[in-house]
């Protein structure tokens, strides 16, 4: 079967990836490369609404770097896809600029709704050997954190303002973060959480899928592991009260604690408090509402196939 070579380039808030993989056209995806640098592109942009220079600079001396890797691949066609914090900057247009000269594409500004069915794409593909929807997939970005409920397509879905960067910029400044603090951060959570439960039936899901490099690291937390380790992440099973006791584990450590954790990367020790905050204010409102609504809610799986692997699919 006839496969295309393609690359994928999400730019989120915290982190700029790359997926090269060979797609066929029935849709399966043979990954060659994946890598990603962490370059804070959202520094300062839910305060100033602007992209600041310097992160600026981090993430286009990223792209460059990409792009050489993406020409000795061989990639035949390039897909550069940017969300939340370019979505919120008014000097945007600087990034264009810069993203265009070192690909030759243009970056394209998703929407969160569209950022949600590439997310879903992605992490269900997986799921769905082993696990029975609806599922519940949560994106938990640097920005935002995006809900998405189906089982072989998206029934609903919402994209909500929080994130691990926003809430630490918002809320979380202390080492640990101070109890006012950590109540504030819940209460903006909580609030966003009523707001898309209106918009996504919650109580529907069977599944809670959880991706993206918070939930991953709170995983590695869960699993005990001293590094990082893609392949015991991808897919792992855990007890919801597993996870929930990593989250607050991870939000009470303080940095220099957090620093010492071997599979925590570098550029995640100043947001992850708010990561897992965040993550554990969305597994404790989906029990709830799965309990409400009849059910049981008992694990929380978690993959490492996400928006990049959607992005890659939909080129083919």
């Amino acid at each position: 079967m006839t496969s295309s070579r393609v690359a994928a380039i999400d730019c989120g808030t915290n982190s700029i990836r790359l997926l090269v993989a060979d797609v066929d056209a029935a849709g399966n995806l043979t990954e060659l490369d994946r890598r990603m640098e962490v370059v804070r592109l959202g520094q300062g942009v839910d305060r100033t609404g602007e992209l600041a220079p310097e992160a600026l600079a981090r993430t286009l001396a990223a792209t460059r770097a990409y792009a050489a890797a993406i020409d000795a691949a061989g990639a035949e066609r390039v897909r550069f896809v940017a969300t939340s914090a370019t979505r919120d900057a008014r000097n945007r247009d600087a990034f264009f600029d810069g993203v265009r000269a070192a690909l030759g594409v243009d970056v394209e500004v998703i929407s969160g709704h569209e950022e949600a069915q590439l997310s879903f794409t992605g992490a269900t593909g997986a799921a769905a050997a082993a696990h029975a929807g609806p599922f519940l997939v949560v994106d938990l970005g640097g920005g935002s954190t995006e809900l998405v409920l189906g089982t072989s397509a998206v029934d609903a879905s919402v994209s909500m303002d929080i994130g691990s960067v926003r809430m630490t910029e918002r809320h979380l400044h202390g080492d640990p973060p101070s109890a006012a603090e950590i109540e504030a951060a819940r209460a903006d959570v909580r609030a966003h959480l009523d707001d898309a439960a209106r918009v996504v039936p919650l109580g529907k899901t069977t599944t809670l899928v959880g991706l993206a490099g918070s939930i991953t690291t709170v995983t590695a937390h869960a699993l005990g592991l001293t590094e990082y380790q893609r392949e015991r992440v991808n897919q792992a099973e855990l007890p919801v009260e597993t996870v929930l006791a990593s989250c607050a584990a991870l939000l009470a450590a303080p940095r220099a604690e957090r620093t010492a954790m071997g599979f925590l990367h570098p550029g995640r020790v100043d947001v992850i408090a708010a990561g897992a905050l965040v993550w554990s204010e969305v597994i404790q409102r989906v029990v709830a509402d799965v309990r409400t609504a009849g059910g049981s809610l008992t694990h929380v799986v978690t993959s490492e196939h996400d928006i990049l692997d959607g992005i890659a699919l939909a080129m083919a």
